[in-house]
């Protein structure tokens, strides 16, 4: 059992992974550690961006922590960086987010303590002028702070999932490396509307995997700049919605669809209980098909002909 005293090195987990629960009866100064970096990756078959992410991915890696936490957090940025970069935690209440006290030159490092507060899931990103660039371009991830009480009740599969958006100089599907567009992102005209950073990520052999019965539990954040998502999974139905990632807050249940704003999170919770293919997509539905916002989880079981008959009505 951990006590207040006790310090833990906690390492996040890059999507679609979650951490683990969070099994500690009592606080901890927990120490995490984030590195920014710009590189260079595919952002659809044939095309590459020049990505700004915390770490080698976008988004950025999940943070699971507890109510009532200490947080030790160091932000570094690889000397390869061309701009400085900064982190600003949804989670903190405290000037900027601790945007004010971590904006970081190339090769530097900085650092600062936070109480966890306030039970949810939120969304972290990066506070350097000009704000919105370095969202557009990829910086921002999830911290979820459980409950002190009795954390979240148990799921079988956790997956992490964030949209956004990215503005390029080519149209959607040009080849080659492309560049950001500013223009188009004060327009709030996106080319890529995408799940976790990528056009494919989540389908295909990318496709998250689950078991028909099992409570699949979905942490989904929007990092915009610009959007708000209407998340949705074809073929199914949300048991439970903790909209705005309020976990303090009853559940919405039964729900279709729900809205999820730019810098915003949402928890979706259900169990499928027919194998198959289920689609993840945003519901301003252009975005799915048109421009990338479309995901799958694979569903591995036995049939249930008395919930769902491909077949048909019988004579």
């Amino acid at each position: 059992m951990a006590h207040a005293a006790d310090t833990i090195t906690l390492t996040p987990a890059t999507a679609p992974n979650v951490p683990p629960p969070v099994q500690r009866a009592a606080p901890a100064r927990v120490k995490v550690e984030l590195e920014t970096k710009e590189f260079r990756a595919p952002i659809a078959d044939g095309t590459d961006y020049e990505f700004w992410g915390f770490g080698n991915s976008v988004p950025g890696p999940f943070i699971r922590v507890r109510e009532g936490d200490t947080i030790e957090l160091t932000l570094k940025n690889h000397s390869s960086s061309t701009f400085p970069h900064s982190i600003d935690l949804h989670a903190v209440t405290g000037p900027g987010g601790g945007a004010k006290v971590t904006q970081t030159l190339p090769g530097e490092k900085s650092s600062f303590t936070w109480k966890a507060m306030h039970p949810g899931l939120y969304v972290y990103h990066c506070a350097t002028p000009h704000v919105p660039t370095h969202v557009a371009n990829g910086m921002y991830g999830l911290i979820l702070v459980e409950p002190a009480r009795a954390g979240l009740p148990k799921a079988d599969r956790e997956f992490y999932i964030m949209q956004s958006e990215f503005y390029t100089q080519g149209a959607h599907g040009a080849h080659g490396l492309q560049a950001y567009s500013m223009e188009k992102a004060r327009m709030e005209q996106p080319d890529y509307v995408l799940f976790n950073g990528r056009d494919g990520s989540l389908t295909g052999e990318r496709a998250l995997k689950a078991k028909v019965g099992e409570k699949i539990r979905l942490f989904v954040g929007n990092g915009g700049p610009n959007l708000v998502s209407s998340f949705h999974v074809i073929g199914g139905i949300f048991d439970q919605v903790y909209a705005e990632g309020a976990v303090g807050s009853p559940p919405a249940t039964n729900v279709q669809t729900t809205l999820i704003p730019a810098g915003g999170a949402a928890i979706v919770e259900f169990t499928l209980d027919v194998p198959g293919t289920y689609i993840l997509v945003d519901h301003s539905i252009f975005r799915a098909f048109d421009k990338g916002a479309i995901g799958m989880i694979e569903v591995t079981g036995l049939e249930a002909p008395s919930i769902f008959n491909p077949a048909g009505a019988t004579q």
